[in-house]
């Protein structure tokens, strides 16, 4: 097995899908926290906290519960966009070596964006939604909601893992 730290590091520039999956990703996230701080004064102290599978309100919390979202997201977006640096420490199967390297970083890098992306998205509708709730505007996530991000996040996963897999 190849250690990482023997791995050829490599620089290999950031396709324009990634640039405009940052771009719409970032986006949205600091749209919603915008949102967030300028109706803060207007929000209730109690908001939604949790929704159910059907995407209906099964918990409500403070309103400071909803600085969750945004603080966990930073902290994943940082964590990603570090490993999106340094794909030679990714998980990479046994066939890996210095002849495919440059094709497996890059295709673990770009699927690792779009997860990043798609988390970003996802943290910022849930914020958007929580909000519109509280404020009367919303009714609360659509029984949707959930398998759609199944999907949404496992699709991604999955073409990855067929895209890692043509790779010799």
């Amino acid at each position: 097995m190849t250690e990482s730290w023997k791995r050829p590091k490599l620089v290999i520039p950031k396709t324009k899908r990634e640039w405009i999956g940052d771009l719409f990703g970032y986006f949205c996230y600091i749209g919603s926290i915008i949102l967030l701080i300028s109706v803060w004064n207007q929000l209730p102290e109690k908001v939604p906290g949790h929704y159910n599978m059907a995407g209906e309100v099964d918990r409500w919390g403070s309103k400071w519960e909803l600085l969750i979202l945004p603080v966990v997201g930073a902290f994943m977006a940082i964590f990603m966009q570090v490993l999106e640096k340094f794909p030679e420490v990714h998980n990479y199967p046994q066939r890996f070596n210095e002849s495919n390297a440059g094709q497996f970083y890059l295709q673990s890098r770009k699927l690792l964006n779009q997860v990043k992306n798609i988390c970003l998205l996802l943290f910022s509708f849930i914020l958007v939604e929580s909000i519109s709730v509280a404020l009367g505007w919303g009714l609360g996530l659509s029984k949707f909601f959930l398998p759609l991000t199944i999907m949404g996040t496992g699709i991604p996963i999955i073409i990855g893992i067929v895209k890692f897999r043509k790779i010799r």
